[in-house]
């Protein structure tokens, strides 16, 4: 039955699939292009490059935003009004306005205030800013959505305070905050692409300007799609395995 349902799920996945790519190549037909793609190979190394610094700046910014997320949380949840009202005003702050507006805000006018001229530091700084209101909002989520009933269990077989954390707060989050947190990470790096507009040699601004030296525009924004793609889908893929294993309810 197991083995059924899996080749019934696989042959569907591929089905789809197939259909998506059909609907593109008609539509390629339709357009009359002609790809060539040997650009990939005349600029591998510019390509590699741009495709490093878009991981190191998603990977500096996933943890940076991480950490400004947990805090962000925890303030919105405590006691003390003023930190509260603090982080309630960045987190709506920074839901309720766009990601571009925030680059320039922040690199053109606060950056420059503060003397800020490293644009890799420019850039993590703004999409950890950016994305540590979003972890906020998924860590206090996952905070609120805790058991009451399996804390009480806890302290009633005796638990310090220590072992409660570890052994039933610590699992609750993890499972209920790794799937968005995931996510939030595939975002970051989608996210990542906007720095170009501040001359940040990621992957996006990469690829700008190689269509700009072969004109090969489809050929360059394809390719660029798919160089995403193999760093989002393991991600999922991890997230989903994760989840699995970390699923205490079941």
């Amino acid at each position: 039955m197991v083995l059924r349902s899996n080749l019934t799920k696989t042959l569907n996945a591929f089905l789809a699939s197939l259909l998506v790519i059909i609907l593109v190549w008609i539509s390629v037909l339709r357009l009359g292009v002609a790809f060539d793609f040997s650009f990939v190979v005349e600029f591998r190394q510019r390509i590699w490059q741009g495709f490093l610094m878009t991981v190191a700046i998603s990977l500096a910014g996933f943890v940076l935003s991480l950490f400004i997320g947990i805090v962000a949380a925890l303030l919105q949840n405590g006691k003390i009004l003023f930190l509260k009202y603090i982080s309630i005003i960045y987190i709506n702050f920074i839901r309720g306005t766009p990601l571009i507006m925030q680059i320039y805000l922040f690199y053109y006018i606060i950056g420059t205030a503060w003397g800020v001229e490293n644009r890799f530091l420019s850039g993590v700084l703004i999409l950890s800013i950016f994305e540590g209101a979003y972890i906020a909002e998924i860590i206090r989520g996952g905070i609120q959505g805790l058991d009451p009933t399996q804390l009480e269990a806890a302290k009633a077989v005796g638990f310090s305070r220590s072992q409660t954390v570890k052994l039933v707060v610590i699992p609750q989050l993890v499972a209920r905050t790794l799937p968005p947190l995931v996510g939030q990470f595939s975002s970051i790096i989608k996210d990542s692409s906007l720095l170009s507009i501040i001359a940040v040699i990621e992957l996006t601004q990469t690829m700008r300007e190689i269509s700009a030296l072969n004109f090969r525009l489809f050929e360059s924004y394809l390719f660029l799609g798919l160089l995403y793609l193999c760093l989002t889908i393991p991600l999922a893929m991890i997230g989903k395995a994760l989840e699995r294993y970390y699923n205490f309810e079941g």
